[in-house]
Formats: structure tokens, sequence, C-alpha cells
């Protein structure tokens, strides 16, 4: 489907009731495509994880629900959700009756699997349930203060070299920032990176990192790329890399890509 008919960047009208239709699917295959990767052949495992802080809805008495949920959308889907379209698509529950939390689940659950085509996961929360945030998960070494010179703002993977014994480590930046390509507004994430294999040149992986600055592309996709990029030019045995994206119109998107299915997002951090 094609991005111009995507309500990203258009004046909607607030949603007064109920309707799944509003969700807009964006199909995966052309970025996958972009990257190298083709005929549903993926190197990793993963998902998309999506946390939405501005749910309610009406309980059968009349008086609202509100909580937060937890979304994750498996990497392997043939579609993504374009965001907006999402953010419209909640709304709509906001004058809808609903019986129970559960029912918001499972209603959610069977709308975003049907128009992404894979499983969709959804928990939805109580306000009362908490989300701790940390600044970075354990372990990860922070290289944004590393000496780096001759930066550009521009994608350039050859910034990105490993050499030397095999080793296990983790690594966190704050500065990945990437362009909606719709609407051109800046995202915001921390990505990190967990991986076994030659010692990547740690000052060479900040400089790519700041060159997504002017890149334009979903959140999703970004991942994808740093993964695919990261395998190519450093050769790792093992790897993970994940971006916390943070919060826009109530909504913040964790992609996760990895070469084991037993990793995960992490936890929230400060930004979100």
């Amino acid at each position: 489907m094609a991005l111009d008919k995507a309500p990203l960047g258009k004046t909607s009208d607030y949603p007064d009731r109920y309707d799944p239709t509003l969700l807009f699917p964006v199909p995966r295959e052309e970025n996958r495509r972009r990257i190298g990767l083709h005929d549903g052949r993926w190197p990793w495992f993963g998902e998309d994880l999506w946390q939405a802080w501005e749910i309610s809805w009406l309980r059968p008495g009349g008086v609202p629900a509100v909580a937060w949920a937890e979304i994750r959308f498996p990497a392997a889907s043939p579609a993504i959700i374009e965001s907006k379209s999402l953010k419209l698509y909640l709304n709509s529950f906001n004058q809808a009756v609903f019986s129970s939390i559960e029912q918001v689940q499972h209603t959610m659950e069977m709308d975003l699997s049907s128009a992404c085509g894979a499983a969709v996961h959804v928990l939805v929360h109580s306000v009362d349930e908490g989300a701790p945030a940390v600044g970075r998960p354990e372990g990860y070494d922070l290289i944004d203060d590393l000496p780096v010179e001759n930066v550009v703002y521009e994608y350039a993977p050859e910034s990105l070299s490993a050499d030397g014994d095999t080793v296990t480590e983790q690594l966190c930046s704050h500065l990945l920032k990437s362009n909606c390509p719709v609407t051109g507004q800046p995202d915001w994430a921390t990505v990190l990176i967990r991986y076994t294999g030659p010692k990547i040149d740690a000052a060479g992986l900040l400089r790519y990192i700041v060159g997504f600055r002017q890149k334009q592309d979903f959140h999703e996709h970004c991942v994808e790329t740093l993964f695919t990029d990261l395998m190519e030019h450093c050769r790792p045995s093992e790897l993970m890399v994940c971006a916390r994206y943070t919060r826009r119109g109530g909504l913040d998107i964790n992609p996760w890509r990895s070469t084991s299915p037993a990793d995960g997002p992490g936890p929230r951090l400060v930004r979100q």
C-alpha cells in the first residue's frame, strides 16, 4: 500500500467510534530488498515492541477506564503498522463500551494480527502497574564520549570494522537519530548492541550511528539496517541490536533483531 495513502502527515478527524479499518499496514519487503534480503529469508529473530500509554474505553456503566499496553509485532510479519494509523485506531476505543480489560486486549490482538498478517500479542496493563525505567541496561558500555573525528552526518556503513580475538561485549549509544520518511520529523533512540565476535572498533561504530542523523526511514527499518551492516562488516557469530525510541503521540517503538530467539528489548529507558 502506497504511503501517500497513509494518514501520517495529513489532517485526520478524531474517531468517535471503534473502527479497525483505521489501521494502515506497510509491507516490510521493500525495505528488506533495499538492504539485500529477499525471498522471505531473514538472518534474525525478533519483534517490534510498541508501548502505548494512552488507552481508554467505556465500562458498561459508562465510566471510562484508562490503561497502557505492550503490543508485540513479530519481525516475521509481512507488514508493519503505520504509527499514526495505530494512534487513530487506539483513539477509536475511547467512546466504545467493553465489558472488561480482557475483551479490549482480545479485540486489539485480533485487529492487529489481521492488519499485519501475523499473530500479534497484546498485554493491557492497569495504570496502577508500574513500568520502571533505567538510563541504560546494566552491563552495557556507553560509547558516546569516545574521541571521534571526521564525523559525517550521512549513512556510512564503511565506518564499521572489527578485528582481533573474539570477545563478547554490550555497547550502548543514546545518539541514534533518524527522520520519519513521510513527515521528516526527528525520531530519537538509544541503541543497544550485544555481540560475540572480533572486537568492534567502538569509535567507528559511534561514527556509523551518528551517520543516521539525516537518514529517513521507519524505526523497524533502521534496526534491520543496523543489524545487516554489523553482520556484514564486523562478522560476529552472535548479534543482538535493539533501538528504544522515545515516545511520540503516546507511543514508543522498540524493535529488536537477534541471532537468538531468546533475546528481547530489555527494560524501558528514562527517555520513554
